[in-house]
């Protein structure tokens, strides 16, 4: 008997909810080829919004306020976004080197469709991730693009999505090892269920979980992790498991009132400063160096080291923590608010448009959809830091928005209201376009004056 709608959209949202727990097994979850494999974290997009938006409505019940700013949480999106634009065009570097050495270098081939072959990457997946997230805070080189997911001073499930766009050019090395025996269709979903995982562990909602704390990555030992207090640094790197840190002594319970963020913190909301600040800052460390063993101790020490320190830097000499220490907040006008947000949406509808039919379209439009992607978060960015840029970038942006959906690059989710939106985007158009004639007046004026 054929399953009805109703019962294959039970059947989907059953799966989805385990999938972001791990909740799956072996049976449901193993493929013979790596074309197969489904891609988990696209088809868990719905499930990201829906637990946004329950974590939102049990915050604003539990504490009245909000637990997502919206300049830091479009910020963490923002990050996630532009992570995922390489996948428009070539397959992940993790999968590609995976691949090779498992076509020409393996030495055993363990049966994909085995339980024992799934739990056994489930170990090796987790214990690599481990390994790689470890050295991401202990090698420099690596802990400039790691930190861009630790440059958020909230905590919450936005914050999970605050990924790096450099950080899978390094990511891949440790897994190679598994590519001996393990087939990449096994190897590929257990990657992704390793990073659905560690959404949900995003949260100031789900305090402790009981005997599970002891062998789960859980919101309490995560918290520790994104935290700049003394005791968080260099400490809880597990992915699902926490049994690693357990073993190899980087292990730290949640004690006094965690604060998130950088010890540095980036007081930015421009998304680009925030993925790429700190390798300017490596390349000036390095310059400044004196001596070959310090210029290499500056890329491959920890963030922290200086010269006659240890390797991981002198705790002790860390800026001292209160408690009391808040975010990076400026205010801004409530309509200015409204108005990234809802810009923010059709950015999204288009986001998930070009990574669902990526495989249909051009490299010159993949090309010219990216490029239009990363400049309208950069606009976001200013518009948010109140920048004296804003006003011009994004007038540019929005003329581009009206002349790609003219060419039919881009389609509105809801016909219906193109109309509404255009005379949305003409108006945005007129005061951007207000707000730099006047930007450009007072220039002139000041000019005038320091003349006089």
């Amino acid at each position: 008997m054929a399953r009805t709608d109703v019962e294959n959209l039970a059947l989907a949202l059953n799966q989805g909810v385990r999938m972001m727990f791990y909740l799956v097994t072996p049976n449901e979850t193993s493929f013979g080829h790596v074309e197969e494999v489904p891609d988990y974290v696209h088809k868990a997009t719905p499930f990201f919004i829906g637990m946004l938006i329950l974590e939102l409505v049990l915050g604003w019940a539990k504490t009245g306020g909000t637990v997502i700013r919206i300049n830091d949480g479009a910020t963490s999106v923002s990050a996630g976004m532009l992570s995922r634009l390489p996948q428009l065009f070539v397959r992940s570097l993790e999968l590609s080197t995976y691949l090779y050495i498992w076509n020409n270098y393996r030495v055993l081939e363990l049966p994909w469709d085995s339980p024992w072959t799934w739990w056994l990457a489930f170990l090796g997946v987790d214990l690599g991730y481990y390994w790689i997230h470890r050295f991401s805070h202990e090698l420099n080189i690596l802990w400039a693009a790691h930190q861009v997911h630790h440059s958020s001073e909230d905590y919450n499930l936005s914050t999970a999505l605050r990924q790096s766009l450099t950080q899978q050019c390094a990511s891949w090395i440790l897994y190679l090892p598994m590519a001996l025996a393990v087939p990449p269709s096994v190897f590929i979903v257990h990657i992704q269920f390793n990073l659905l995982y560690q959404f949900w562990i995003h949260t100031e909602i789900i305090k402790h979980l009981g005997p599970l704390e002891w062998v789960m990555n859980t919101p309490s030992h995560h918290r520790v992790h994104h935290g700049r207090n003394p005791y968080c640094i260099d400490k809880n790197y597990g992915g699902t498991l926490i049994i690693w840190d357990r073993i190899f002594g980087t292990f730290a319970p949640e004690g006094d009132k965690v604060v998130y963020g950088l010890t540095k913190p980036v007081n930015t909301f421009e998304i680009l400063f925030v993925q790429f600040h700190y390798y300017p800052f490596i390349w000036r460390r390095f310059w400044r160096a004196r001596g070959i063993n310090n210029k290499l101790s500056v890329i491959f020490k920890g963030p922290s080291w200086r010269p006659g320190k240890p390797r991981l830097g002198d705790r002790t000499q860390m800026t001292k923590i209160t408690g009391e220490e808040l975010p990076f907040n400026p205010t801004r006008p409530l309509i200015l608010q409204a108005y990234v947000s809802l810009h923010f949406l059709l950015l999204l509808a288009v986001y998930n448009d070009v990574l669902a039919t990526k495989a249909v379209l051009s490299q010159q439009t993949l090309l010219l959809m990216a490029g239009y992607i990363i400049f309208t978060l950069t606009s976001f960015g200013h518009i948010i830091d109140q920048s004296p840029k804003a006003a011009m970038v994004e007038m540019l942006r929005c003329l581009l928005f009206l002349g790609l959906q003219r060419c039919g690059y881009v389609e509105v989710v809801i016909p219906s209201l193109s109309m509404l939106i255009e005379v949305f985007l003409w108006l945005s158009v007129l005061h951007w376009a207000l707000q730099t004639a006047l930007q450009t007046l007072g220039k002139l004026a000041e000019g005038k004056n320091k003349q006089d």
